[in-house]
């Protein structure tokens, strides 16, 4: 006789440990759904409300406002944001800029009516450099033409339009001497902060740009360059928009040539010398940049050096156009994860250190001429033409914030050694550490007095009061190891420091102020930085 069949039956601990696990699945799914997540609209989170205890929100000294119906509003009244989401700001109306026609129109409507102008686009500055209370905002980016000439090796483009766009038209045959290291940012914008990036031999923006044209408060055009209203042309670049609306620029450009990438892990301390004996001398060393390590086994201490090589002095005529980042979704994730805790640092700055070379994308064929049959080859154009997205989430309940500390290259280690020192202490997650290379620079407000090394850091932060109470402590320490060390702060984030710090780091700021008045007396042109600004050093 058959024994009955027995029942499998699970245990009560048996059943909770499924659950548990299941449970944790789910949820673990549900968060890197969560973490790799597109932004699902731009982040509006408050506004810091002071420069070093000056309130910056002030009250409209208008009753009803009137818009012009010429004029090509795409608000009237409302509040603008920066990328930081913490600039929170009630404008006047923002007018739509594609022609200078618009420019001129805006310039008079707000001359005749006693309103101010702020001059934006992307808007990645993170302290309100691009807008203020109650003004007009001209956004630029409809001014974005673009023409190449290929005899003398310029392009002539619109303020509004972004190196992105600059790339493709360029490509593949030529590409651009000097930009950020990434391409989302507009030249009007990048002008105004004399922004700088991979090429460290070309320097920062200034060095390339061959002539502006501007128009004034008063409404007129005028051309500058090094040899042509120089006066204007050291104050416009670098000059965060107080002076002017640049209505074109015309740019240096160079041949797309061909690079062979490399890179090597060293120790941080041993950067300034091989920096001096390998890569200052060297004129087919492209472009170059150094990140270092933000695990805490080796904060600070480890850097990887990436190297472009020049190979060949341009790329193949048939080379495909430029390609778009790829595993956005896998990059926004790790970027993320970083921000939960020590395992997760370690686990990017593996990713970056060990897989990443695994996935690199080699744009330009191999040929015996050019390298070895192991070399990973990429033009000019391939590095540079990286708009992050998978920097940008769908977090609203915290926000990353850049900053940039510039110090003589003599300075190099004591300088990081006080930086890790601070950063291990802060409780603020440090996403990214890079080192860049600058040159002294004309500029009427220079970030670099002399030739420079500077630390480039990303650093998460929540929205609340507590995040930006420690972003503030921060970025304080951070200035004072600055000064202690001879160097400056770069001004477009946000307005953390103190008064008497931005006097020590920019003490010619009294001169550039009296110039902005000479320029526009009315002050026409403002910002909230420029408030601050003015309150720093005595003359609010």
């Amino acid at each position: 006789m058959a024994e009955p069949a027995r029942r499998f039956r699970l245990s009560r601990r048996a059943l909770l440990g499924l659950a548990i696990v299941g449970g944790g699945a789910v949820w673990a799914g549900a968060t890197a759904a969560r973490l790799m997540r597109a932004p699902s609209g731009a982040k509006d989170a408050g506004r810091i409300a002071d420069l070093d205890g000056v309130p910056l929100p002030q009250e409209p000294d208008f009753d009803n406002p009137y818009y012009d119906p010429s004029l090509p509003w795409v608000s009237e009244g409302g509040t603008i944001n920066d990328v930081s989401a913490l600039s929170r700001t009630p404008v006047y109306g923002v007018v739509k800029v594609s022609e200078e026609k618009h420019v001129a129109d805006a310039l008079a409507f707000a001359r005749n009516n006693n309103l101010s102008v702020s001059l934006a686009a992307v808007r990645h500055s993170m302290g309100g450099q691009a807008f203020d209370d109650h003004a007009i905002v001209l956004d630029m980016m409809g001014l974005n033409s673009i023409e190449v000439d290929e005899g003398a090796m310029t392009v002539t483009v619109g303020p509004g339009a972004t190196w992105h766009e600059i790339q493709n038209v360029l490509h593949p045959r030529f590409a651009v001497k000097a930009m950020q290291s990434t391409d989302i940012f507009s030249v009007g914008g990048s002008i105004s902060v004399n922004a700088h990036g991979m090429d460290h031999q070309a320097g920062s923006v200034v060095g390339s740009v061959k002539s502006l044209e501007v128009m004034l408060a008063d409404g007129t055009k005028v051309t500058c360059s090094r040899t042509e209203n120089a006066d204007l042309f050291r104050h416009v670049v670098g000059g965060y928009g107080l002076f002017g609306v640049v209505l074109k620029a015309v740019l240096e450009i160079v041949p797309n040539a061909v690079y062979q990438t490399s890179r090597a892990v060293i120790r941080s301390e041993d950067f300034p010398t091989l920096f001096e004996t390998e890569m200052v001398g060297d004129p087919d060393l492209g472009l170059f940049y150094g990140h270092l390590s933000t695990a805490r086994s080796n904060f600070l201490e480890d850097m990887i050096v990436y190297r472009y090589d020049k190979v060949a002095d341009a790329a193949p005529a048939d080379m495909g156009p430029l390609g778009e980042p790829g595993m956005v979704g896998v990059k926004r994730l790790i970027m993320n994860l970083a921000k939960r805790g020590e395992v997760f640092q370690s686990f990017k700055w593996y990713m970056e250190k060990e897989l990443e070379p695994e996935f690199e994308s080699c744009t330009v064929p191999r040929t015996a001429a050019m390298a070895d049959r192991e070399a990973c080859l990429v033009s000019r154009n391939n590095p540079m033409h990286d708009s992050v997205p998978y920097l940008f989430n769908d977090l609203p309940e915290e926000t990353d914030i850049l900053h940039e500390y510039f110090f003589p290259r003599g300075e190099y280690n004591a300088f990081i050694a006080g930086a890790r020192e601070i950063l291990r202490r802060s409780e603020l997650p440090l996403l990214n550490a890079s080192i860049r290379v600058v040159h002294a620079e004309d500029t009427a407000l220079t970030y670099a007095k002399e030739d420079a090394f500077s630390l480039v850091l990303y650093v998460n932060q929540r929205t609340d009061e507590d995040g930006n109470a420690k972003m503030r402590a921060l970025t304080r320490e951070l200035v004072d190891l600055t000064l202690k060390h001879r160097g400056r702060f770069f001004l477009p984030y946000q307005l953390h420091y103190t008064r008497a710090q931005l006097m020590a780091a920019y003490p010619e700021l009294p001169a550039f102020l009296a110039k902005k008045r000479q320029y526009d007396p009315r002050e026409l042109f403002t910002s909230t930085f420029y408030r601050g600004l003015k309150a720093a050093a005595g003359m609010a």
